[in-house]
């Protein structure tokens, strides 16, 4: 019997946590230039993507991160037109984003070609075809160095990245987040994902620290994800509008006028997600 171990939050936990899936069978496992790509299936959470050792998504739960990561801005917002996408290689958020049919153009930035061409062969109940449609433009770039250079306004732009890594780590500093600021559109939102707040105060905090010092309006919103373990995981909000107070009757008309197929996210929990444990806005907001 085979068994993949996710050792988790070395930093946090001294090495002391880990979660461990049942292997049925892999589906590929080799090492590009940037990383281990690892896909396999499991008997319950159906077919696994692995990045260096560490779970990105699963078919069986990957709908409540994409979701949320997804549809709360664009809601929010009410009239978004152009995304980018930087990260998400599996296609699971751009499937959620051309849910919305008024979306005219999504570029998606991906550092590793191969994610792309894994996913689409051995996840594509994720992608669900995505990155075949016509309203979509794929990259094959680092997405640090294309806001630092891109004239593109967008009126969302959602990072969806794994955790801090040698591949990843600058897309979670202050350069990072200032280029994405200079690239989004009047009213423009932006979003990204920041871990697990419980085991991970040290990334989530750093986001936060530099983040309120960029966007006139940082929140964080949060969201559970079976095989995201340790609690609730934070996703960040931020933007130069206020949002804060965005009528609950608005988001609900937005939500039936979309005529969206979800299985996670409503308009109860697009505003409950808002709502954080002391602990979390002790660590987000002091």
């Amino acid at each position: 019997m085979k068994w993949f171990e996710e050792r988790l939050y070395e930093d946090s936990t001294g090495g002391s946590y880990a979660q461990r899936f049942k292997i049925d069978r892999i589906l590929c496992d080799e090492v590009t230039k940037f990383q281990q790509i690892m896909i396999f299936e499991t008997p319950f959470f159906g077919r696994v993507l692995a990045l260096d050792g560490i779970i990105q998504t699963t078919e069986r739960d990957e709908f409540s991160y994409h979701e949320m990561l997804a549809h709360v801005p664009i809601m929010d917002h009410g009239n978004v037109k152009k995304v980018l996408i930087i990260g998400g290689g599996d296609g699971g958020v751009l499937k959620e984003v051309l849910k919305h049919k008024k979306i005219e153009r999504v570029t998606l930035v991906e550092i590793d070609a191969r994610v792309i061409e894994l996913c689409k062969l051995y996840l594509p109940s994720v992608n669900s075809g995505a990155f075949e449609s016509a309203r979509v433009d794929i990259l094959i770039e680092n997405g640090f160095d294309f806001v630092s250079t891109n004239s593109n306004l967008f009126d969302l732009i959602i990072v969806d990245s794994t955790d801090p890594s040698p591949s990843s780590k600058l897309l979670f500093s202050r350069k990072f987040f200032e280029s994405c600021q200079a690239c989004l559109a009047p009213k423009g939102i932006f979003v990204n994902q920041n871990g697990v707040p419980f085991l991970q105060s040290y990334q989530f905090k750093n986001t936060s620290d530099i983040i309120q010092h960029i966007f006139v309006y940082p929140r964080f919103y949060f969201v559970a994800v079976p095989t995201y373990v340790g609690g609730h995981m934070a996703l960040g909000h931020f933007s130069d509008s206020n949002y804060r107070n965005e009528d609950t009757d608005i988001i609900i008309r937005r939500f039936q006028q979309t005529d969206l197929d979800t299985y996670y996210y409503n308009p109860d929990i697009h505003q409950s997600a808002f709502a954080a444990p002391n602990f979390i806005s002790n660590l987000a907001y002091k």
